[in-house]
């Protein structure tokens, strides 16, 4: 019966319908234990006639076993997984354990399983569902929450059921909040189950109290004295494990066996049974009671049943049945399930076993399973009696869990191990992440002097470590640069002050010294080192996985010392190991870079296009890059006023509550670039101030931001704010010597020059630019030369420069800029046209990033992987792509 759930009917029905018709849905079923999860589940297997059903629950006891779950909803399609494009086919058979391999990357095993349920749901419509998610393991959750973010036209639709709020990683998507029912429906549902009449003082005490839930109407009505203030599952589970104290002694352990193996196999446990001296007769009395069904496969009545019976009995018990459970499991065939049971059946000290459990980490961690590996290891550290390597597995514990994203338990964990005795190279692998997670959590002033105090103390013991640690103290800093005091000095002078390099001196060694030395002797003294670092970073030998982790401070420094090629060549590296090796989560920061080199290249175009990129990777794995400069830029350039001052308001103020100074830089940039290319002077001057920090420190370039100051304060009539900012500019620019550095700093002091040795200078500007591909930043110097040739009574030679800028800036969507330049046209007589908009046919932007794609020869599952679709859903939005455009394949897009 579903007396009053008529609205959430609807819901499903709405559901299936949608998925029948081809269309993809995602849903999280939020509400209170025995409120009707359960049941409406069920309708929606009844009503989903003609669709493919899956059905996977979470077990609690199962929670701390890499992609359990995903064992469950994959198991039917297995046959099926080598059909996936090859990148996703691995990630998926090394997380199921099909295959061996490197650990793969969790976004990218979720995007094998879109593709997956994609593929079977070309056969007919299917519908999973996954009951208990609180009790998923985080892996297997992950995996699916991606899949549930990802659908679009798949006829596929996964349902989610959960205590409220329900688990992080479902977050965003679409809620059912079930709430108790009404009145009326409560007191029909128990008139309907009563098995005779009831006083209405004892039946409306019932129903209040059981506040609208449909199971405790159905379970509690017996004995309506026991209710009690406790909340409603206490009460459940308190009301089960009195049932089960009427059982026998046999009776009460096959139910607890069943309770504490999460597998449902009733072969397992009748094998356990039978070494515990069950006899079969035990489950009787319990499947009278309606606790528990043993078919084809072990079920409670409701999971509270579960938990009831496992948290009521006594601790020698259940270290008895997990016991049971370990010698009837095939420790070959389900090494992880042998060694956790094993885990839980000793209550003291077992070195055999805590070896095993730590092999299973490792195993767990080989499938990318951080979470299952990180409980396996702290069991194991729990059941080590020698206190070192006891340490040391708690503290390989904290490291993984740290990985896993689970920070409050990565500190839990060290706070354990320092609760022992450390030795010195411990205590400073304990602080090392105890500082990591404080800067997982925020990029404030609070991460870069744990980071610092961490490298000092790792020195004697591991130096590569130490200097390792030293840039990621010096990186802390230059987040936090501009909103606390002089730590990036302090972290500067102590790196130098550290080990020194190895030789061959790494990459990363390189790019620390390079950086110390900025920060400590000057710019001047670091551009030769950083130069060095920035070409030891352009090495193919220096490509390999581990290079992500660096490359985006690498393609900073390259922008440091005004080195536009090498930007591209390292902002290309940086996507492509990034894709390539499955690192999705710097996949944001490297589509970040390369989005900002176009813009600066004057190719909005190409920029726009990754910007699509971008918002998928960074909407599909929640991770957002460290300052949103591409699409800061691109809308600085495009002239939006009102998208720049939105994205920079909304990037500022996330910066200053996360305490990240540096990312107070951008924004202000970005409305400087777009008042100045409006001709609104005095409102870049303000913004660009608002900005500025003494020390540069993070941007594309970092003194972007003075150029800008520059030509604001001397089209606003303030000189002497010019000259100040033009000094400062060309201490870098100077030292760099850059065609890109040289080409800014003549057209400044161009700017600043009266008369007409400016001239040589506005020349000097456009020939150094021209050597490079800063097409936009060459227009700019055009434009403000043809202004200055307008201003001095030079009509020809103006009308020549502005002509090309204004063409130049047309051809490339920079609007204001454009309409800047046909301003200063105007005042010198001149007249522009407006260019006829490029006809579209009204693509979204998505539908334009797959025809591009397309048009760029990638297949729909090369699509796929870019854009975080199914293949499906790309081969549905070319169809749609096609139709707007007015085409009929692949080879038209060229046109």
């Amino acid at each position: 019966m579903l007396l009053g759930r008529r609205p959430e009917r609807a819901v499903f029905d709405r559901l299936v319908e949608a998925v029948r018709a081809g269309e993809s849905r995602a849903l999280v079923v939020h509400g209170d234990p025995g409120i009707g999860k359960s049941a409406l589940l069920d309708y929606l297997t009844g009503r989903a006639t003609g669709c493919r059903m899956v059905h996977a629950a979470g077990i609690q006891s199962e929670m701390e076993l890499a992609f359990a779950l995903l064992h469950q909803v994959c198991a039917p399609f297995v046959d099926r997984v080598d059909d996936l494009p090859e990148p996703q086919r691995d990630a998926l058979s090394t997380a199921l354990g099909m295959r061996a391999g490197p650990p793969p990357d969790r976004f990218r095993v979720g995007l094998a399983v879109l593709s997956l349920l994609a593929e079977v749901a070309m056969e007919r419509p299917l519908v999973c569902v996954v009951d208990d998610a609180l009790w998923v393991d985080h892996a297997s959750l992950q995996a699916l929450a991606f899949a549930a973010r990802r659908l679009r036209a798949e006829s596929v639709a996964i349902v989610f059921a959960t205590r409220p709020p329900g688990p992080a990683e479902l977050a965003g998507l679409p809620v059912l909040d079930l709430t108790g029912l009404a009145e009326d429906d409560a007191r029909v549902l128990l008139r309907a189950v009563l098995p005779g009449p009831l006083d209405d003082p004892v039946r409306d005490r019932i129903v209040a109290e059981a506040r609208g839930n449909p199971l405790a109407l159905l379970e509690l009505r017996p004995a309506p004295g026991n209710y009690g203030e406790a909340p409603l599952p206490a009460r459940m589970e308190h009301h089960y494990r009195n049932q089960l104290a009427t059982l026998g002694e046999s009776t009460r352990l096959l139910v607890l066996v069943a309770a504490a193996d999460p597998t449902g196999n009733p072969v397992l446990l009748w094998r356990a049974a039978q070494r515990l001296g069950i006899p079969a007769s035990a489950l009787a009395p319990a499947a009278a009671a309606g606790l528990i069904e043993v078919g084809s496969q072990v079920r409670f009545r409701h999971p509270l049943v579960r938990s009831a019976i496992y948290q009521a009995a006594p601790a020698d018990e259940r270290r008895r049945a997990h016991a049971a459970l370990a010698a009837a499991t095939d420790p070959e065939a389900d090494t992880a399930r042998h060694a956790w049971h094993a885990g839980q059946a000793v209550d003291g000290p077992d070195d055999d076993i805590a070896e095993r459990l730590e092999h299973s980490a490792g195993l767990a961690l080989a499938c990318g399973g951080l979470a299952a590996a990180a409980s396996f290891l702290r069991r194991s550290a729990e059941l080590t009696g020698d206190p070192a390597r006891r340490t040391r597995r708690t503290l390989a514990a904290a490291k993984r869990s740290l990985e896993a994203g689970a920070t409050d338990d990565a500190l839990g964990l060290v706070a354990v191990a320092e609760a022992d005795r450390l030795d010195d190279a411990r205590r400073a692998g304990a602080h090392l992440i105890r500082a990591r997670a404080v800067f997982a959590v925020n990029r404030d002033a609070t991460a870069s002097p744990l980071l610092r105090a961490a490298a000092a103390e790792l020195e004697p013991f591991a130096p590569e470590l130490a200097r390792t640690t030293y840039l990621e103290a010096i990186s802390a800093a230059m987040f936090a640069a501009g909103l606390v005091g002089d730590q990036l000095t302090e972290a500067a002078r102590a790196a130098r002050a550290g080990p020194i390099a190895p030789l061959p001196a790494r990459a990363e060694d390189l790019l620390l010294d390079g950086l110390a030395v900025r920060f400590t002797d000057g710019y001047a003294a670091g551009v030769p080192l950083l130069r060095q670092a920035v070409q030891a970073f352009r090495d193919p030998g220096t490509a390999g996985p581990e290079a992500v982790r660096w490359l985006w401070l690498a393609c900073t420094a390259s922008t440091h010392v005004w080195d536009y090629d090498s930007w591209v060549v390292l902002s290309d590296r940086f996507v492509l190991l990034a894709r390539d090796t499955g690192a999705l989560a710097s996949l944001p920061a490297a589509l970040n870079a390369r989005m900002s080199a176009h813009v600066l290249a004057g190719d909005l175009t190409a920029a726009a296009a990754l910007r699509g990129e971008l918002r998928a990777a960074t909407e599909a794995t929640t991770v957002r890059p460290f300052l949103p400069l591409g699409d800061l830029l691109l809308a600085a350039w495009r002239g939006v006023a009102s998208d720049a001052a939105v994205l920079a308001d909304g990037t500022a103020t996330e910066a200053r509550s996360r305490g990240e100074g540096a990312g107070l830089v951008a924004p202000a940039w970005a409305l400087a670039i777009v008042h100045n290319s409006r001709g609104e002077h005095e409102e870049a001057i303000a913004a660009a101030e608002a900005g500025d920090q003494e020390v540069a420190v993070l941007g594309f370039p970092p003194w972007g931001i003075l150029v800008e100051l520059v030509e604001a304060a001397v089209l606003a009539g303030q000189p002497d704010r010019a000259e100040a900012a033009l000094r400062r500019l060309t201490v870098a620019t100077d030292a760099a010597g850059t065609p890109w550095a040289r080409g800014l700093a003549a057209r400044s002091r161009a700017l600043t020059t009266p008369g007409p040795e400016a001239e040589t200078h506005y020349r000097e500007a456009m020939e150094r630019l021209a050597q490079t591909r800063l097409t936009g930043e060459l227009a700019r110097s055009r434009l403000v030369y043809g202004e200055w040739l307008g201003r001095t009574g030079r009509g020809a030679d103006a009308r020549t420069q502005l002509r090309l800028a204004h063409d130049e800036f047309g051809q490339r969507g920079m609007d204001a800029f454009a309409e800047r330049a046909a301003r200063a046209l105007k005042e010198i007589g001149e007249t522009t046209q407006r260019r006829a908009p490029v006809p579209t046919g009204r693509l979204t932007a998505q539908e334009a990033q797959i025809a591009r794609l397309a048009r760029e020869g990638l297949s729909n599952p090369e699509i796929g992987e870019r854009l975080f679709l199914s293949p499906r859903t790309v081969e549905w939005h070319l169809r749609k792509i096609f139709a707007k455009l007015g085409i009929s394949s692949r080879r038209d897009l060229r046109h």
